[in-house]
């Protein structure tokens, strides 16, 4: 026979790195917030280490203090599990790279390349651009040497190399080939397939 009545869940509902990371987003220290509420900065902190758990009227008034809808707290984050073995392969241009997408198509905040790149592989002998404010490429196993009009920088495996989007640049395997994965912010294209 099934209860008539809900349970409440056995464990306590966290919410204090919410309420934290929204406090820090705004640039308040805790001292700002406690004279925002009139709260004390120790009660603040323990909320925000989820070692104690406000009643509902102060709850409301730290989310009115941080401009943040109370019901965001207890919203679960959306998850997007793109297994490796599945991500769309995407053709970046160069030879001898099999480039993944795994991020969604549909995240316009940033987008994550996984490049298994075999030996001797390249970007081409052509300096190219990416639409994007940010390029971020982190070599997981194997060397790179990135090309820019000015220099050369040698990669080995996990070294990462940060440089502005729309930089001219190439790239080139080494001869025992490499894993890469590329990080760009914004994302340089988004959409279906």
């Amino acid at each position: 026979m099934r209860p008539i009545h809900p349970t409440a869940a056995v464990e306590a509902i966290r919410i204090g790195a919410k309420l934290r990371s929204s406090r820090l987003a705004q640039g308040l220290t805790l001292e700002q917030l406690a004279q925002a509420t009139g709260l004390t900065k120790g009660f603040i902190s323990r909320v925000e280490r989820d070692d104690t758990m406000p009643s509902v009227p102060t709850l409301v008034q730290l989310c009115q203090a941080l401009s943040l809808p109370i019901g965001n707290l207890f919203e679960e984050p959306e998850l997007q599990l793109i297994p490796l073995d599945t991500a769309p392969a995407i053709n970046m241009g160069g030879t001898g790279a099999d480039e993944r997408l795994v991020t969604p198509r549909s995240e316009d905040r940033v987008q994550v390349l996984r490049s298994t790149l075999a030996p001797n592989a390249s970007g081409g002998d052509q300096l190219y651009t990416v639409n994007c404010s940010l390029e971020s490429l982190h070599v997981v196993s194997g060397e790179l040497e990135i090309t820019f009009a000015d220099r050369q920088v040698a990669l080995q495996s996990g070294d990462t190399l940060t440089f502005p989007g729309r930089t001219p640049h190439t790239w080139s395997a080494g001869a025992a080939g490499a894993e890469a994965v590329w990080v760009l912010v914004p994302a340089a294209w988004s959409g279906s397939a």
